[in-house]
């Protein structure tokens, strides 16, 4: 099994372009609006252990842990680059509450303590662990960030106590989480500390699931928490599409880790049947919001897809795993997409607002036809973004994303450097110095300049969206990576990736974009606002001999415009008319990056346009 290692945000300095400044709007805005909105809300303070029924106090729920937990590793990744004295507060203040308020036997959990302390590990779908894993992995992150093992102490002696009361005592009412995450955060804190008890109660939860007959309940499928069957035999995507991930990205670290090639097996099946019959082309997954979760192969819908940007989140992860288990571009490229489209478009564009889900697709039309009726069952994604939610588990995964986004661009094995994400940075990792000179993805030229690599084979992604590469030195494509020999202790590489606009279309089974094609520019998914077009976007079409111009624009890379088609003219006398009576013209639009859609006046949008 092929094992490569990923080299940290840490060692990678973001040092321009298109992240950048991304990262700094995280840094500078999207940080402080997440912290005040989870203090609005009590979030913060829910961590003094006061609620009392009856009190004015807001009641707290079952995964606030684990929100303020992402705003807590979101802060390590920022803090790791930048001291900042207000993060550092508030960092502290929460991890003194922990200390304080951890039970003597280890266990934490806000709302098991003062809501239903009758009812810890009595209730299958009720967070704990999903708590604690969120709660672990930003423990892991305060270390590595900036050495405070305050919080991994306390949730060491957590999972000694989770580790007592579901491996050895076995007096939990369920076997496994309802909602996964914890073996991750497990698995990443044995490869933080070496200590074997992580990776050992890792290995117990990813095991045990699929063996329990119990299940959530009520109205939750069997495999809405993908404990429909042992780990090893699933082939397909099913369920709820963040637990999914998270435990499929476990999967991933425990193939690793175990040596485990049917585990990988699993886990090569589970991303195929992903990216191959139930992903959107933004990257985003999730058709449907019962259950936020999968539906079947090809059933795509744009204007209720549910795609949770934390989803989008999860996929990337499973697919940054991937890519060191084995050398295939296809699972970069998976991350890549996520992170440019489904995830990206849950972020505002002044970095204070969020999408939970991110449709293909918005007709406002639609929500005047719901006031005349009453339907329960249809359901439509909201139209502009929000600043907190009720289940408010996006915006803090978005930040922790945006903050630690440098573990997706590298990793290294003893003979080799591998090049995933190009982001115009420096990594220093294993002797080895690599600089990428590059605008991407508003351009297509990368250089690459390496010192301390003689000798080493310099592995490169051919994005699989590039229909044509160049390079200025020779170099043979094995599974979608340039390879290159490193003849020098100081040696550039440039690369160039032909970034054309093109239209896409859809495998035919997929209903919703029958007739239609989509428009991208590299990794970016482009879309089309009514602001942009005078017409109803029903009407507009495009030629199969379109030709496409960039244009400047204020969402950080160009916007296209093109001439489309349009009918001109249509009777007021008749609600129909023959095919032959009825007139064209063109109509010149602008298409937007998907990301940032809904930005602007609320106006209709879809990625998904008529072509002719």
């Amino acid at each position: 099994m092929e094992k490569r290692t990923a080299v940290s945000y840490r060692n990678v300095n973001i040092t321009g372009g298109f992240w950048k400044d991304r990262q700094a709007l995280n840094r500078n805005t999207t940080i402080y609006a997440v912290e005040d909105r989870f203090a609005d809300t009590g979030r913060f303070e829910a961590f003094n252990f006061d609620y009392t029924p009856g009190s004015d106090k807001p009641k707290p729920h079952f995964f606030w842990d684990s929100d303020i937990a992402k705003w807590l590793e979101s802060a390590a990744y920022i803090l790791a680059k930048t001291p900042d004295k207000r993060l550092q507060a508030r960092v502290d203040e929460v991890v003194e509450n922990v200390q304080k308020h951890q039970d003597p036997n280890g266990y934490f959990n806000i709302y098991h303590t003062v809501v239903e302390p009758e009812n810890r590990f009595r209730l299958m779908d009720h967070h704990e662990l999903y708590c604690l894993g969120h709660l672990l992995e930003s423990a892991v992150a305060l270390k590595e960030a900036v050495g405070d093992t305050r919080l991994l102490d306390c949730m060491s002696r957590y999972v000694d106590y989770v580790a007592r009361v579901f491996v050895e005592e076995k007096s939990a009412a369920f076997k496994v989480p309802g909602h996964e995450e914890i073996e991750l955060a497990l698995y990443r804190a044995y490869r933080c500390t070496g200590d074997e008890k992580y990776r050992r109660l890792a290995d117990h939860f990813i095991n045990a699931r699929g063996y329990d007959a119990r299940s959530i309940g009520g109205w939750c499928l069997d495999n809405y928490c993908q404990n429909h069957m042992p780990v090893r035999e699933q082939t397909e995507a099913m369920g709820h599409c963040v637990r999914a991930c998270y435990l499929y990205a476990g999967m991933a670290d425990a193939a690793r880790y175990m040596d485990d090639p049917e585990m990988l097996d699993a886990c090569r099946a589970l991303f195929d049947d992903i990216t191959l019959r139930k992903m959107y082309i933004t990257g985003g997954i999730g058709s449907t919001h019962c259950g936020e979760a999968f539906t079947v192969p090809y059933d795509l819908p744009n204007d209720t897809a549910y795609t949770e940007t934390c989803a989008a989140i999860a996929l990337a992860m499973f697919a940054n795993r991937m890519k060191d288990l084995e050398l295939d571009a296809k699972y970069a490229d998976t991350a890549e997409l996520a992170m440019y489209n489904g995830i990206l478009s849950g972020l505002s564009l002044d970095g204070v607002g969020f999408f939970y889900e991110n449709p293909l697709e918005l007709n406002l039309s639609d929500r005047t036809r719901h006031t005349t009726v009453r339907d329960p069952g249809e359901r439509l994604p909201i139209t502009r973004r929000k600043e907190v939610f009720d289940c408010s588990c996006c915006p803090p995964n978005v930040t922790r994303f945006i903050a630690s986004i440098g573990d997706y661009a590298y990793s290294a094995d003893g003979d080799a450097v591998y090049v995933h994400q190009y982001f115009e940075s420096e990594a220093v990792f294993d002797g080895v110095t690599l600089k990428a000179d590059t605008a991407y993805p508003a351009d297509g030229r990368v250089v690459l300049t390496l010192k301390g690599a003689k000798g080493k084979t310099l592995y490169a992604r051919v994005p699989g969206w590039c229909r044509r590469f160049d390079a200025d030195k020779p170099c043979c494509i094995k599974n979608g990576y340039a390879a290159f020999t490193v003849g020098q202790d100081d040696e550039t590489f440039t690369l160039q990736f032909d970034m054309p606009v093109i239209t896409v279309c859809a495998d035919p089974r997929v209903r919703a974009n029958a007739g239609k094609v989509a428009v991208m520019r590299g990794p970016v998914v482009y879309c089309l606002e009514a602001i942009d077009a005078n017409a109803p976007l029903a009407d507009i079409r495009l030629p199969h001999d379109a030709a496409f111009s960039l244009k400047g624009s204020e969402f950080g890379l160009p916007s296209i415009t093109v001439n489309a088609v349009r009918t001109q003219e249509f009777s007021v006398k008749s609600l129909y008319l023959p095919l032959s009576d009825v007139k064209s013209a063109p109509l010149p639009v602008t298409l937007i990056p998907y990301y940032a859609f809904a930005n602007r006046s609320e106006c209709d949008m879809r990625v998904w346009i008529g072509k002719c």
